[in-house]
């Protein structure tokens, strides 16, 4: 997003191009409406990124009419409808390529202690606008006439690129303490900048946060990791404060420095990461479809977060951090877990943070082709992220030391496609399987099955593939070095 304030007059360009590509909806629906006596408002963030030449097709709708009436306006005219949203007052529905929820006028607000909001039906367009969380989000176009209702200065806002609340910022984030996450979501979303009095606003009132549940600040906070500038929203977080109890882990990387200890300032550092995670993120197109991975993303800003409690002073004036990515593993897991990830995110995002030193050990090319299967082996279907994660770590000013991470690197992805054509290390198994084991053992299911296994399992990482009868031997002899009773076969 430019920094550059718009003109009002490009702005109204926009809106009038991007209303006539929604006009087969919002025509119809205006007619309905108003003919059964209710009003009826494109509202919200459609009526923001209309103005911003960004229209999706989901549209945002506000009305007098209560949720039992909109369903029977919606007859005849959707596709089909849905009421997940009822207790909130919206009906959703779908026309062709549209998607569509309207909302009956509301006002929500959290009681001191309470974790969920009340909702209550409102009795105006200006009553429902002046309950929203920014200007730019208290827009509405009243319809069918396509009136722009702007009772708090949006558009003077959105011009000049800037997140303001309706009312007093206090009284906002009392109402919903999620929406100071909002606007950190926004301003990493669209590059606007936060109003002062909001900035202090957020940092006077930022422990509030945690009477949030932590669905929804997960939500927020997966929406600022993938926007096109998660870093400047991030900052944000830090610095008023909402980072301390939403993700902790991340200002604590602000270590102290002292004059005789030098070090990397890890949370710059992690920063620097994240961003050049993203810069490589096409390597990912086959994994993501070509848009942001939030998974690669969250394993660079989480990767030295064990940093701050492995953080040891040498008597030569050096800083150690050992062990810090089994560490930042387990606290990557702890904190993923606690804002109610899913299991597989929790897995992939942790695993990455773990395995995030691994190349280091690997030289100028000293590892053997078994210690590259292991790599592949360990990485499993992460591999292309640990690829992206590990070159992104890489921050160094040294142009020299640069250049020669990244080819030796190079040279580390050649020799695993090469092994890959040859071995197919993606699918790495023994060279028997279990029933083969079992046969040639002349025993049935149990725990020496799966000791057999691994051990072939290793063999086939150290020395590659073997044949059928070459596996079978070695399957022999490692039963009759451990005294078995094998059977004559």
């Amino acid at each position: 997003m430019s920094e550059e304030p718009l003109l009002i007059s490009d702005v109204q360009a926009r809106v009038v191009a991007e209303l006539g590509r929604i006009a087969p909806v919002t025509d119809e629906l205006g007619r309905r409406f108003a003919a059964a006596g209710e009003e009826i408002a494109l509202v919200g963030g459609p009526v923001r990124d209309a103005m911003l030449g960004r229209l999706q097709n989901d549209l945002d709708f506000t009305t007098s009419a209560t949720p039992e009436v909109t369903e029977k306006l919606l007859k005849g005219w959707a596709d089909a409808t849905w009421d997940i949203g009822r207790a909130f007052g919206t009906i959703g529905s779908r026309r062709g390529e549209w998607q569509v929820e309207i909302t009956t006028y509301r006002s929500e607000a959290y009681d001191p202690s309470s974790r969920k909001p009340t909702v209550q039906y409102g009795d105006s367009l200006v009553g429902d606008l002046a309950r929203r969380d920014f200007t730019v989000n208290s827009m509405a176009l009243s319809l069918p006439g396509q009136q722009l209702e702007d009772p708090f200065g949006g558009i003077v806002d959105l011009a000049h690129q800037v997140l303001r609340t309706p009312g007093r910022p206090e009284d906002s984030f009392s109402d919903d303490p999620l929406r100071m996450m909002r606007a950190a979501r926004f301003s990493a979303q669209l590059g606007f900048a936060v109003a002062p009095e909001v900035v202090a606003a957020m940092t006077d009132m930022a422990e509030r946060i945690t009477i949030v549940s932590a669905e929804r600040v997960r939500d927020e906070l997966v929406k600022i990791i993938v926007s096109p500038d998660p870093v400047r929203g991030l900052r944000l977080l830090v610095d008023t404060g909402l980072a301390d109890h939403v993700l902790p882990e991340l200002p604590a990387l602000a270590l102290e420095r002292d004059e005789h200890h030098r070090h990397k300032d890890v949370y710059e550092h992690t920063l620097i990461v994240l961003e050049q995670s993203i810069d490589l993120e096409d390597r990912l197109a086959d994994l993501t479809g070509g848009g942001p991975d939030f998974v690669s993303r969250f394993a660079a800003l989480m990767h030295d977060v064990g940093k701050p409690k492995t953080r040891r002073f040498a008597d030569n004036n050096v800083v150690t951090f050992h062990h810090h990515d089994v560490v930042g593993a387990k606290l990557t897991r702890k904190r993923m877990q606690a804002l109610k990830f899913s299991k597989d995110q929790i897995d992939a995002v942790a695993q990455l943070v773990e395995q995030h030193l691994r190349f280091h050990g690997y030289g100028s090319g000293e590892w053997t082709d078994s210690a590259v299967r292991r790599y592949v082996r360990d990485a499993g279907d992460q591999l292309e992220r640990l690829h992206v994660l590990t070159r992104a770590d890489c921050t160094t000013r040294n142009r020299r030391k640069a250049d020669l991470l990244r080819r030796t690197y190079d040279e580390l992805e050649v020799r695993i496609a090469h092994l890959s054509e040859a071995e197919e290390l993606a699918s790495i198994r023994p060279d028997l399987d279990g029933n083969q084991i079992m046969e040639i053992l002349g025993v049935g299911p149990g725990r020496e099955v799966g000791l057999a296994y691994r051990h072939l399992l290793e063999l086939r990482l150290d020395n590659g593939p073997m044949t059928e009868d070459a596996a079978r031997a070695a399957l022999l002899e490692w039963a009759e070095s451990r005294g078995a009773d094998v059977a004559d076969a």
